[in-house]
């Protein structure tokens, strides 16, 4: 038997109270009680948004909520900043370009963080600017950009900040309102801890004045018509709803109300830190930098010599452990230990142990031990509760 450990940044590992929540019957998504469900998932994310403004909820992946914000706010022609440093940046264009968009490209090196300076002086240079595109939490490369700091540029400005946090938020402290995060979209895969398959976008209002201006025809992604529906007394999506995952979602909120946002960002920051060490500690280097508010995922460097596209086959293969791999140009070149959401101190140990094991099968020498010990000391000396 090999027992399996999904160690990825996404689809990543759900609590078994929340399995058991998406197991229930099915209820009829226009009955009373989904009301009540709709309404306390919407509460809930809002509580991990840090927001008070609308909270809408897709069924799809969090690149339909990605879509929903460019086809909802960009008319073709439409003057909008890409701000770009790894794959998923590099989605805020290709959605972009779909939808006709006027696209002024910041493309920074994969492993960097975007600079807020750059943004400001592209905004300064063109005043049509009406949307800027930037990541959270960077998937594909582990990097966090400064959201408070490009919020301030942007929020000077009369355009929006629209901001990917699809693998960053529930890990990391993003207080939507008071960094001026105008649309912010996540999934549910991530650390909200359950399947994939729904996907949010909180909307502020001047977020909306952008939206009620922009004549692009929509109609399974119309913020209008969700927001419509999904508000007052009788709330309801829209269309057919992934039933089972709203259920699902509302048990995960349940349980991150219960350890407290604070708590679980604090969490996440441990794991994170103790992940780095043990990488560190076998003497790999990290890909990006060292940044401890880097808590969704650790990327590292393949060492030279080494085939990186066996790392990840070995690890699922032989050890059932889930590592994933680089994407676009850092295919082979990095792997990626992922740590957001449903994630404690010994899926930490499991990880950095496979990694070390997996290492030594192709021939780099390994001190067996030096990850796990090094990992572990930060994790005896940390107070918070994992």
């Amino acid at each position: 038997m090999l027992k399996r450990y999904l160690l990825t940044p996404g689809p990543t590992p759900v609590p078994p109270e929340v399995l058991l929540a998406a197991a229930e019957p099915v209820i009829h998504h226009r009955a009373p009680r989904f009301t009540e469900i709709l309404t306390e998932v919407v509460a809930g994310l809002k509580y991990v948004y840090q927001t008070t403004n609308d909270v809408l909820i897709f069924a799809s992946s969090g690149t339909g909520a990605m879509e929903s914000a460019v086809v909802n706010l960009v008319a073709p022609g439409d003057a909008v900043l890409v701000a770009s440093c790894g794959n998923f940046g590099e989605r805020w264009v290709k959605l972009n370009k779909t939808w006709g968009a006027a696209i002024t490209l910041l493309d920074f090196d994969w492993g960097t963080r975007v600079d807020p300076a750059q943004i400001a002086a592209a905004l300064q240079a063109n005043s049509k600017i009406k949307a800027v595109f930037v990541q959270f939490s960077e998937t594909s490369t582990g990097v966090v950009n400064d959201i408070r700091a490009i919020g301030e540029i942007v929020g000077a400005t009369d355009a929006v900040l629209v901001v990917d946090a699809i693998s960053g938020l529930g890990a990391t402290d993003l207080p939507t309102d008071e960094w001026g995060v105008d649309v912010c979209v996540a999934g549910s895969q991530k650390a909200l801890m359950i399947p994939p398959g729904l996907a949010y976008v909180a909307v502020s209002p001047k977020a909306w004045k952008l939206v009620e201006s922009n004549p692009t025809p929509r109609f399974y992604f119309d913020w209008v018509a969700a927001r419509k529906k999904m508000t007052g007394d009788s709330a309801q999506t829209p269309y057919t709803p992934a039933v089972s995952l709203m259920v699902a979602q509302n048990k995960a909120i349940e349980m991150i109300r219960e350890e407290g946002l604070a708590n679980v960002f604090a969490r996440h920051r441990v794991l994170g830190r103790a992940c780095k060490e043990g990488v560190k500690a076998l003497g790999l280097e990290l890909f990006g930098p060292d940044d401890p508010e880097a808590n969704s995922v650790t990327a590292v460097k393949v060492p030279a010599g080494i085939d990186g596209g066996k790392i990840g086959k070995i690890a699922r293969d032989e050890y059932g452990v889930w590592l994933a791999g680089g994407q676009g140009k850092l295919k082979g070149q990095i792997f990626r230990f992922g740590h957001c959401g449903y994630f404690g101190a010994f899926d930490i140990i499991v990880g950095l142990s496979c990694v070390e094991m997996v290492l030594a099968e192709l021939g780099h020498p390994v001190k067996w031990g030096a990850s796990v010990g090094a990992a572990e000391q930060v994790l005896m000396k940390s107070e918070v509760k994992l």
